[in-house]
């Protein structure tokens, strides 16, 4: 049976839990704002030299020439801006999933030693029942573990193929350049 005080910490924990992931869920939004900013800023300079550009230049071949080679530079930085907003909500996606997996494993824990008391408390005769129960605990615990482990797989196997997309995309670029 559960105390006060037992459900007073938990409440405690849980609050301060949350608290906790909402300063993280903060710390990313902060991140993407300057990463967003950042961004603006440059896009605007570039922007100012651009037009400078081209209201210098005297034919339409230079025209043409001046237009290909501010391509080049664009992939590589949008690649770069994908890849960092990437790392910045993968980061915020990994303090809360560590986070929930934390959550998770001590309210297991605190279940676990719930159903351990009530078995040992149980009247004579109701083993079977109490044998039933911790089956079906066990039997939710590795279901549980199963799908962590499928969600690591595919959340890694994602990060993988982001990567393979990011270089293969910088890859096309350099290769455009050099033409």
């Amino acid at each position: 049976m559960l105390t006060a005080d037992q459900i007073v910490a938990s409440q405690k924990a849980s609050i301060e839990t949350m608290f906790g992931l909402t300063h993280k869920a903060f710390e990313g939004m902060e991140k993407m704002v300057e990463l967003n900013v950042q961004a603006s800023k440059a896009a605007l300079t570039e922007s100012a030299s651009h037009a400078k550009a081209v209201l210098s230049v005297k034919d339409a071949q230079e025209l043409l020439a001046l237009q290909a080679s501010l391509m080049q530079p664009l992939a590589e930085k949008a690649a770069a801006y994908s890849r960092h907003l990437y790392d910045i909500a993968s980061s915020t996606a990994a303090e809360f999933s560590k986070a929930v997996e934390g959550s998770t494993a001590d309210a297991q824990a605190k279940f676990v030693n719930l159903v351990d008391s009530a078995a040992k408390n149980a009247p004579a005769g109701s083993e079977t029942a109490v044998a039933v129960m911790k089956s079906a605990v066990s039997a939710a615990t590795n279901a549980f573990e199963s799908v962590q482990k499928a969600v690591k797989q595919a959340s890694d196997l994602a990060e993988a193929n982001f990567a393979a997309v990011t270089n293969t995309a910088a890859a096309a670029t350099k290769v455009s350049k050099k033409r």
